[in-house]
């Protein structure tokens, strides 16, 4: 035990020591426990293997000894038994020095192998950490990729968007905004690439996405936009936005539950401002169009609009022709809001409306908001 303990401390500690101050931070404090332990299972493998043995010779001498002193006594031989004692004193000398000379040898052969396997193991982490970097920024684009997903579907997609033509469907230049890769980029992770490895073989990359997972997935949202579509109905309980989740742009949806607070306050501090067809009402900055969709529907359902307007069609129109305004600050978003505002009922056409893609954010800036207003809507 005692050997063991010194191997531990003047052999194992001082190599990891040694390894840390060349490594530095590259090696990790895991790394370090798991070198300390399987360097020292490796010595005391092989210390105990070599004292088993020596125990084993020792014991047999000692076994050895006392059969022939025993033989001594029985024959009246005891003056030969001084000789029988330095004969086997001398044997357990020579198995110790033999057990030493050993585990001398043992050590220098772990230290030489300890030290390879230090490198090793370190090399090898430090690859596996850059590996594991590379795929975690991977996986990180490519889940901030499938968050996008629905979102183009929302503003893009229709009966016809498979995987095959994703692609086809989106500007460049909005895919890249929401995204941060090009369309040809998203063309590489569909449909695969050729790349050189480190040992300069060729290999082919066969494309990230199962097409039918993803043209699966296409169908089902549409299929949950058509049957949320009619944001008119009471008794629904959610809404297409809780399928499509925020983006890392500012494309950040407002819930329902506070958008209803919002027009709640507005009708509070003004009220019967729903029953008169001459007040307008806007969102300067649309996100979703939920804002929106709740002003038009406190409008559609006060009885004083419905006695001017008996007619649904006529009272939804002219509540877009002339009440309600929104402005989007991106394609992507004005695409969705323009969805899911005017797409709640396949019956019914608006015909005219005054929702556009605009960035009212540096015209509020510079004071000229207004004057924009005018210049696009001519009042």
């Amino acid at each position: 035990e005692r050997l063991l303990d010194t191997f531990h401390k003047n052999v194992t500690d001082k190599l990891v020591e040694t390894a840390k101050t060349h490594y530095g931070d590259e090696m990790s404090k895991s790394t370090q426990q798991a070198l300390v332990r399987k360097i020292n299972f490796t010595a005391d493998s092989t210390v105990k293997k070599h004292y088993g043995d020596y125990r084993i010779q020792d014991n047999l001498l000692e076994v050895e000894r006392k059969k022939q002193i025993d033989a001594a006594r029985v024959s009246g031989k005891t003056e030969e038994i001084p000789a029988i004692q330095k004969t086997f004193d001398d044997k357990k000398k020579e198995i110790e020095t033999s057990f030493i000379e050993s585990v001398q040898a043992e050590v220098k052969t772990v230290v030489e192998e300890a030290g390879k396997t230090i490198v090793g193991t370190v090399e090898k982490d430090k690859q596996e950490q850059a590996r594991n970097e590379l795929m975690d920024n991977v996986r990180d684009h490519l889940r901030g990729f499938s968050r996008t997903i629905p979102a183009f579907i929302m503003g893009y997609g229709d009966d016809n968007t498979t995987l095959e033509n994703f692609d086809t469907i989106i500007p460049d230049e909005v895919f890249r905004e929401v995204t941060s890769i090009s369309l040809d980029e998203f063309r590489r992770l569909r449909d695969g690439f050729e790349y050189t490895d480190d040992k300069g073989m060729t290999k082919r990359y066969n494309g990230f996405f199962d097409p039918i997972v993803f043209n699966d997935s296409i169908r089902e949202f549409l299929r949950l936009k058509r049957k949320l579509a009619n944001y008119f109905e009471d008794d629904q309980k959610e809404d297409i936005f809780d399928y499509i989740p925020p983006q890392k742009t500012n494309q950040i949806f407002t819930p329902k539950k506070i958008v209803k607070q919002m027009v709640d306050n507005l009708e509070a501090e003004n009220p019967g401002c729903f029953d008169d067809p001459n007040h307008t009402f806007a969102d300067l900055y649309m996100k979703s169009g939920l804002y929106i969709t709740e002003i038009v529907k406190r409008l559609f359902r006060s009885e004083k609009m419905k006695a001017l307007f008996p007619d649904e069609t006529a009272r939804l129109n002219h509540i877009f022709e002339k009440q309600v305004y929104g402005f989007a600050p991106t394609e992507i978003i004005y695409r969705i809001a323009l969805a899911f505002i005017l797409g709640f009922s396949e019956e019914i056409k608006i015909e005219r409306n005054h929702l556009v893609l605009l960035d009212t954010l540096p015209y509020a800036q510079n004071g000229t908001l207004s004057s924009k207003l005018a210049e696009l809507f001519g009042e």
